[in-house]
């Protein structure tokens, strides 16, 4: 009996969380081993499928990147990177749409849909709600710098109770272009700006920031991060995602948080207890 009253505690311990999100939007970035782990796979689309049931509006915006290198490597198709970018020609990105909008989107909406969910997986080519234009004016090939998004699209799938699984694909201007492959963190970032959300979240291979000793920093802000880039604590693949949060919090998203998708119910355990088990990022 003690059991199951902890049981009931836990729920209602959660329920001043449930109350406050309910009826907004969160954007969750979802990649690394929460993205490949089976077990993992299974426990993520619990966690949406719950935020869906309380009333919360998650939006997923998935990654690939292993799956995209397997598939290149078993095509024989060469790809390079510069400064942590893919270079994308033609055939590299007629890869990376077959991975992204094919394999993983579909795999990731029928794991939704079959723990009760309504899920439908979207690349920004459909309906061009996303946009973009050659990064660097071409450095990087088909890489590409999202010019626009447009909410509506997403908003109406909301509206008829869908959760978006969002491809991060965007259209060319060119009937032909065969489109621009978006770094998934910028993509999450710019949507989470139009659509105004409560919150974004980043799934990731580590604890999230961690300090010099190997520590988790569980808060963050501007300042901070601007401290511990230049003291050499934060660097490497971090930044980008780092610059990501602060993106989306000037364009007026509330707070960000980068968590590790390695630990089960990840999401639920950040949003639904007072300490949470990542770092947050706000003003």
């Amino acid at each position: 009996m003690q059991e199951k009253i902890q049981q009931a505690q836990i729920l209602l311990d959660a329920l001043p969380y449930i109350k406050q999100f309910k009826k907004k939007t969160i954007v969750i970035k979802y990649g690394g081993a929460a993205q490949i782990n089976p077990e993992l796979k299974d426990k993520f689309a619990q966690d949406i499928v719950l935020l869906y049931l309380v009333g919360i509006k998650p939006i997923i915006v998935h990654g690939g990147g292993k799956k995209i290198n397997a598939l290149l490597d078993k095509l024989e198709v060469k790809s390079s990177f510069i400064d942590g970018l893919r270079v994308t020609d033609d055939a590299v990105m007629e890869v990376v749409e077959m991975v992204l909008s094919g394999s993983i989107n579909k795999e990731i909406t029928t794991l939704l849909n079959h723990h009760g969910a309504k899920a439908i997986g979207i690349t920004g080519k459909d309906a061009n709600f996303m946009r973009a234009k050659p990064m660097d004016d071409g450095k990087y090939g088909l890489v590409g710098d999202i010019t626009k998004i447009d909410k509506s699209v997403i908003e109406n799938l909301m509206r008829e109770k869908f959760i978006p699984v969002i491809a991060p694909i965007a259209a060319g201007d060119d009937v032909n272009h065969p489109g621009y492959n978006i770094n998934a963190d910028l993509a999450a970032s710019k949507i989470a700006v139009a659509l105004k959300a409560k919150k974004i979240i980043f799934l990731t291979d580590t604890q999230g920031v961690l300090d010099k000793e190997g520590n988790l920093i569980s808060s963050l802000d501007k300042a901070k991060i601007k401290a511990l880039k230049k003291d050499g604590t934060i660097s490497g693949g971090m930044i980008p995602k780092l610059d990501a949060c602060l993106e989306t919090l000037k364009g007026g998203v509330e707070q960000a948080h980068i968590i590790d998708g390695r630990i089960e119910h990840s999401i639920l355990l950040e949003l639904f207890t007072k300490d949470g088990i990542g770092t947050i990022i706000q003003q």
